[in-house]
Protein backbone atom coordinates (compact mmCIF):
# COMPACT_ATOMS: atom_id res chain seq x y z
CA UNK A 1 0.00 0.00 0.00
CA UNK A 2 1.56 3.69 -0.96
CA UNK A 3 2.60 5.74 1.89
CA UNK A 4 -0.25 9.02 1.79
CA UNK A 5 2.48 10.83 0.93
CA UNK A 6 3.23 8.95 -2.30
CA UNK A 7 -0.36 9.46 -2.98
CA UNK A 8 -0.44 12.83 -2.94
CA UNK A 9 2.89 12.92 -4.99
CA UNK A 10 1.18 10.73 -7.89
CA UNK A 11 -1.83 12.35 -7.56
CA UNK A 12 0.18 15.87 -8.48
CA UNK A 13 1.79 14.45 -10.93
CA UNK A 14 -0.96 13.36 -12.79
CA UNK A 15 -3.49 15.91 -12.45
CA UNK A 16 -0.86 19.38 -11.59
CA UNK A 17 -3.37 19.98 -8.77
CA UNK A 18 -1.71 21.55 -5.24
CA UNK A 19 -0.91 19.76 -2.19
CA UNK A 20 -4.01 20.16 -0.24
CA UNK A 21 -6.51 19.83 -2.91
CA UNK A 22 -4.55 16.60 -3.62
CA UNK A 23 -5.22 15.71 0.47
CA UNK A 24 -8.94 16.66 -0.09
CA UNK A 25 -9.36 14.71 -2.79
CA UNK A 26 -7.43 11.57 -1.72
CA UNK A 27 -10.06 11.42 1.50
CA UNK A 28 -13.00 12.27 0.04
CA UNK A 29 -11.92 9.20 -2.73
CA UNK A 30 -10.86 6.81 0.50
CA UNK A 31 -7.20 6.79 -1.12
CA UNK A 32 -8.46 5.34 -4.69
CA UNK A 33 -6.08 7.63 -7.31
CA UNK A 34 -8.21 7.31 -9.97
CA UNK A 35 -11.58 8.36 -8.05
CA UNK A 36 -9.10 11.31 -6.59
CA UNK A 37 -8.44 12.01 -9.77
CA UNK A 38 -11.60 12.13 -11.40
CA UNK A 39 -12.81 14.32 -8.44
CA UNK A 40 -9.88 17.03 -8.94
CA UNK A 41 -11.14 16.86 -12.97
CA UNK A 42 -15.35 17.41 -11.43
CA UNK A 43 -13.63 19.81 -8.99
CA UNK A 44 -11.44 21.97 -12.07
CA UNK A 45 -14.49 21.92 -14.38
CA UNK A 46 -17.03 23.30 -11.74
CA UNK A 47 -14.81 26.14 -10.52
CA UNK A 48 -13.84 26.87 -14.21
CA UNK A 49 -17.82 27.64 -15.09
CA UNK A 50 -17.19 29.64 -12.12
CA UNK A 51 -14.78 31.89 -13.92
CA UNK A 52 -16.55 31.37 -17.43
CA UNK A 53 -17.74 35.17 -17.48
CA UNK A 54 -14.57 36.40 -16.42
CA UNK A 55 -12.95 39.05 -18.80
CA UNK A 56 -9.59 37.78 -20.35
CA UNK A 57 -7.79 40.60 -21.11
CA UNK A 58 -4.17 39.39 -21.52
CA UNK A 59 -2.68 36.07 -23.17
CA UNK A 60 -0.32 35.17 -25.33
CA UNK A 61 -0.21 34.68 -29.55
CA UNK A 62 2.29 32.73 -30.14
CA UNK A 63 3.89 31.09 -33.46
CA UNK A 64 4.55 27.32 -34.11
CA UNK A 65 6.85 26.44 -37.15
CA UNK A 66 6.95 22.68 -38.10
CA UNK A 67 10.57 21.11 -38.79
CA UNK A 68 10.71 22.30 -42.56
CA UNK A 69 9.32 25.16 -42.54
CA UNK A 70 6.22 24.16 -44.63
CA UNK A 71 3.90 23.88 -42.23
CA UNK A 72 3.19 26.74 -39.71
CA UNK A 73 0.61 28.22 -37.09
CA UNK A 74 -0.36 31.21 -35.07
CA UNK A 75 -2.59 30.74 -31.91
CA UNK A 76 -4.01 33.17 -29.91
CA UNK A 77 -4.81 31.77 -25.92
CA UNK A 78 -6.32 34.28 -23.14
CA UNK A 79 -5.68 34.24 -19.25
CA UNK A 80 -7.36 37.13 -17.20
CA UNK A 81 -4.34 38.11 -15.58
CA UNK A 82 -0.35 38.66 -17.24
CA UNK A 83 1.28 36.94 -14.15
CA UNK A 84 -0.62 33.98 -15.58
CA UNK A 85 0.04 34.52 -19.02
CA UNK A 86 3.67 34.26 -18.16
CA UNK A 87 3.91 31.26 -16.18
CA UNK A 88 5.38 28.12 -17.52
CA UNK A 89 2.04 26.17 -17.47
CA UNK A 90 0.31 28.55 -19.60
CA UNK A 91 2.76 29.09 -21.86
CA UNK A 92 3.19 25.31 -22.47
CA UNK A 93 -0.38 24.90 -22.99
CA UNK A 94 -0.07 27.54 -25.81
CA UNK A 95 2.88 25.88 -27.04
CA UNK A 96 1.04 22.32 -27.13
CA UNK A 97 -2.31 23.61 -28.87
CA UNK A 98 -0.04 25.14 -31.39
CA UNK A 99 1.02 22.08 -32.44
CA UNK A 100 -2.13 20.03 -31.97
CA UNK A 101 -3.31 22.87 -34.61
CA UNK A 102 -0.21 21.74 -36.69
CA UNK A 103 -0.86 18.27 -36.58
CA UNK A 104 -4.75 17.79 -36.25
CA UNK A 105 -6.12 20.89 -38.56
CA UNK A 106 -9.27 21.21 -37.19
CA UNK A 107 -11.53 23.98 -38.58
CA UNK A 108 -12.85 25.43 -36.06
CA UNK A 109 -11.94 26.14 -32.46
CA UNK A 110 -15.04 24.93 -30.64
CA UNK A 111 -18.41 23.13 -31.56
CA UNK A 112 -20.54 26.74 -31.16
CA UNK A 113 -18.28 28.23 -33.82
CA UNK A 114 -19.24 25.64 -36.73
CA UNK A 115 -21.78 27.71 -38.78
CA UNK A 116 -25.33 26.28 -38.78
CA UNK A 117 -25.05 25.56 -42.57
CA UNK A 118 -21.93 23.36 -42.02
CA UNK A 119 -23.71 21.19 -39.78
CA UNK A 120 -27.42 20.85 -41.68
CA UNK A 121 -25.01 19.82 -44.91
CA UNK A 122 -23.36 17.26 -42.99
CA UNK A 123 -26.36 15.81 -41.38
CA UNK A 124 -27.96 16.08 -45.21
CA UNK A 125 -24.75 13.80 -45.99
CA UNK A 126 -25.53 11.18 -43.71
CA UNK A 127 -28.98 10.65 -44.38
CA UNK A 128 -28.08 10.37 -47.98
CA UNK A 129 -25.20 8.08 -46.84
CA UNK A 130 -28.14 5.50 -45.20
CA UNK A 131 -30.77 6.41 -47.65
CA UNK A 132 -30.63 2.74 -48.15
CA UNK A 133 -31.20 1.45 -44.54
CA UNK A 134 -34.39 0.22 -43.32
CA UNK A 135 -34.16 1.57 -40.26
CA UNK A 136 -36.84 3.48 -38.70
CA UNK A 137 -36.49 7.37 -38.53
CA UNK A 138 -35.87 7.74 -34.51
CA UNK A 139 -32.26 5.35 -35.06
CA UNK A 140 -31.79 6.85 -38.43
CA UNK A 141 -31.44 10.17 -36.00
CA UNK A 142 -29.39 8.92 -33.74
CA UNK A 143 -26.96 7.69 -35.57
CA UNK A 144 -26.80 10.88 -37.67
CA UNK A 145 -25.95 12.59 -33.97
CA UNK A 146 -23.60 10.00 -33.38
CA UNK A 147 -21.40 10.74 -36.86
CA UNK A 148 -22.28 14.32 -36.27
CA UNK A 149 -20.04 13.91 -32.63
CA UNK A 150 -17.41 12.26 -34.30
CA UNK A 151 -17.30 15.50 -37.10
CA UNK A 152 -16.69 17.43 -34.13
CA UNK A 153 -14.45 15.52 -32.48
CA UNK A 154 -12.52 15.66 -36.02
CA UNK A 155 -12.78 19.29 -36.67
CA UNK A 156 -13.43 21.34 -33.74
CA UNK A 157 -9.84 21.71 -31.67
CA UNK A 158 -11.51 21.47 -28.21
CA UNK A 159 -13.34 18.49 -28.82
CA UNK A 160 -9.94 16.45 -30.71
CA UNK A 161 -8.26 13.83 -28.83
CA UNK A 162 -4.83 15.47 -27.46
CA UNK A 163 -1.53 14.25 -29.55
CA UNK A 164 0.80 13.67 -27.09
CA UNK A 165 -2.03 11.08 -25.25
CA UNK A 166 -1.67 8.06 -26.58
CA UNK A 167 -4.54 6.51 -24.56
CA UNK A 168 -6.51 9.08 -26.87
CA UNK A 169 -8.61 9.74 -23.37
CA UNK A 170 -7.56 13.54 -23.00
CA UNK A 171 -9.30 15.71 -25.42
CA UNK A 172 -7.94 19.34 -25.94
CA UNK A 173 -10.80 20.60 -23.56
CA UNK A 174 -9.72 18.50 -21.03
CA UNK A 175 -6.11 19.68 -21.30
CA UNK A 176 -7.64 23.39 -20.86
CA UNK A 177 -9.16 22.54 -17.89
CA UNK A 178 -6.50 21.10 -16.26
CA UNK A 179 -4.84 24.51 -16.78
CA UNK A 180 -8.12 26.29 -15.49
CA UNK A 181 -7.92 24.83 -12.63
CA UNK A 182 -3.96 24.82 -11.89
CA UNK A 183 -3.90 28.57 -12.03
CA UNK A 184 -7.67 29.36 -11.32
CA UNK A 185 -8.39 31.39 -14.19
CA UNK A 186 -10.45 31.67 -17.06
CA UNK A 187 -8.90 30.67 -20.14
CA UNK A 188 -10.26 30.67 -23.64
CA UNK A 189 -8.87 29.23 -27.10
CA UNK A 190 -9.38 32.34 -28.98
CA UNK A 191 -8.50 31.62 -32.30
CA UNK A 192 -5.68 30.17 -34.56
CA UNK A 193 -4.43 30.52 -38.10
CA UNK A 194 -2.80 27.43 -39.95
CA UNK A 195 -0.55 27.87 -42.85
CA UNK A 196 0.68 24.78 -45.67
CA UNK A 197 2.82 25.65 -48.06
CA UNK A 198 0.74 25.00 -51.41
CA UNK A 199 -2.62 25.04 -49.64
CA UNK A 200 -4.99 28.12 -49.69
CA UNK A 201 -5.60 31.33 -52.38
Amino acid sequence: MASNAQLVKELRDRTGAGVMDCKVALQEARGDLQAAAEYLRKKGLADAGKRAHRETREGQVSAYIHPGAKLGVLIEVDCETDFVARTDTFQELVKDLAMQVAAANPGWVAREDVPAAVIDKEREIYRGQMADQKKPPPALDKIIEGKLEKFYSEQCLLEQAFIKDPSGKTRVKDLVAGVNAKTGEHIVVKRFARFQVGEGG
